[in-house]
């Protein structure tokens, strides 16, 4: 194995900004509105990305900020755009995050939305602030930092209860439905943190159209977080000061566990396994049915995914998830990578890398230009990621399993499932099936090139 940790070039970073991040998890309150102080472009390049992934009008209001305003101080400009956000789609709650410019100029966020909410009286609208320059770090960090802020402000010493807090990781609409199906079948109480499972894939409705949803979590049950009997936090790989479930654990002491995105069999029986211990019943009897098709799929598949060699990229956590699918059904991950400084994805994976007689090569902090660069230069014959790799696949013809976000260049991301056995295996057939497609697309050219051309170059 070579451990390599490439240093970014900004050529095609594999990452986006912190605001977008944190505008996604904004998304999963109730009755919510996302702002961005700072420039107009921010919050348009913000919105285009997450309208055409989750396929939804997407408003994501902006303080406009401009050359004046950066020079002098934006509160102005920031005040006018909340107090216009409240008239217009009267919230409960309102959050805000930074760009680079405010960020840049040293906007205090938080003192100029406080001072607003006394001059304007706003008791009945909820406001977090986020500290997201987009040059701070990636989306990864602004999403999982924004839950952490909206945890601080809001959660306060509340009586013991049976709930179990669940801090899902950025996955699709269609994933935490399914989670929420688990939780619902194993009979637990649960607050789920962010729930965008409606408010970034809605059903069609006739009548008035509506500005905002009131569906996600409620901020009644985030402030009662802190009297739960635990939480559940998809990530493995984030820092502790970026957890919002560490902050629980060491200041209400909720005891936290971790696990990682359930995708795959290992990561499934893990997440399943710790429901378990505060489920009063038995694994219900669908799911472990849900793990015999799975594996029974996965023998099915095996010998297929045997000719899989694979880059994977993205979120460090869905890459880690990814990963433990692919080692899991015979596929060789010969590049893992993602934007996000994330050296701990190097640690997580050694164990599972040592059972593949093959350099694998690990990287964070890189761009897709080193992707695709080790791609042709280590035989990949499978990209699985994002669709901003899709580039890769029309200048070197390597098909792409899209995952994760964003997803733009095809319909559907918000209804992907690839959470729980039964996603996992609809994931991992989607694998099998685009190696099944490559090889018979390319075998006659590859059996006229390996024995007609070197016959003839012999005679």
């Amino acid at each position: 194995m070579r451990n390599k940790n490439y240093v970014n070039l900004d050529v095609n970073p594999c990452k986006m900004c912190m605001p977008m991040g944190a505008s996604i998890a904004f998304k999963g309150i109730e009755s919510a509105v996302a702002m961005i102080h700072g420039s107009q472009g921010c919050s348009t390049y913000i919105r285009r990305h997450i309208a055409t992934h989750y396929n939804e009008p997407i408003d994501i209001a902006s303080s406009a900020l401009n050359e004046k305003q950066t020079i002098y101080g934006g509160s102005g400009s920031l005040k006018k755009g909340l107090k216009n956000v409240i008239q217009i789609y009267k919230p409960k709650f309102i959050g805000i995050c930074t760009s680079c410019l405010a960020e840049t100029i040293g906007e205090d966020i938080k003192g100029i939305v406080t001072e607003f909410s006394k001059e304007e009286k706003t008791d009945d609208v909820t406001f977090i602030t986020a500290s997201t320059p987009g040059y701070g770090s990636s989306q990864y960090e602004g999403y999982y930092f924004t839950l952490r802020r909206i945890v601080e402000e809001l959660t306060h010493k509340s009586p013991k209860n049976e709930t179990l807090n669940i801090i899902v990781g950025n996955i699709s609409p269609a994933d935490i439905r399914s989670i929420k199906e688990i939780l619902e079948r194993m009979e637990i109480q649960y607050t789920l943190l962010p729930d965008i499972s409606h408010t970034l894939d809605s059903e069609y409705k006739k009548g008035a159209y509506k500005k905002i949803h009131n569906e996600g979590t409620k901020l009644e049950d985030i402030k009662k977080m802190s009297g739960a009997v635990a939480t559940i936090e998809m990530s493995t790989i984030l820092s502790e000061e970026n957890s919002p479930g560490k902050y629980l654990e060491d200041t209400f002491g909720v005891p936290l566990y971790k696990c990682p995105i359930p995708i795959g069999l290992e990561n499934n029986d893990r997440f399943i396994g710790l429901l378990n211990q505060f489920s009063k019943l038995e694994i219900p009897k669908k799911i472990l049915e849900a793990r015999g098709r799975m594996l029974d799929g996965m023998i099915d598949s095996h010998k297929y995914n045997g000719e899989g060699r694979a880059a994977i990229f993205g979120d460090p956590e869905m890459v880690y998830s990814l990963t433990k699918l692919c080692i899991e059904n015979g596929i060789v991950p010969k590049v893992v990578a993602t934007g996000t400084k994330a050296s701990k994805l190097k640690q997580m994976l050694h164990e599972d890398i040592q059972k593949i007689q093959e350099e694998i090569l690990i990287l964070d902090d890189t761009d897709f230009e080193k992707i695709k660069e080790l791609s042709v230069n280590e035989g990949v014959n499978i990209l699985i990621g994002n669709s901003d790799g899709a580039f890769i696949t029309e200048k070197e013809g390597i098909p792409l399993v899209r995952i994760g976000f964003p997803i733009h260049d095809q319909i559907g991301g918000q209804r992907k499932v690839s959470v729980g056995y039964d996603g996992s295996m609809l994931f991992l057939d989607q694998i099998t099936n685009t190696l099944l497609d490559e090889k018979h697309g390319q075998y006659r050219t590859k059996m006229y090139e390996l024995y007609y051309l070197r016959n003839e170059a012999v005679l």
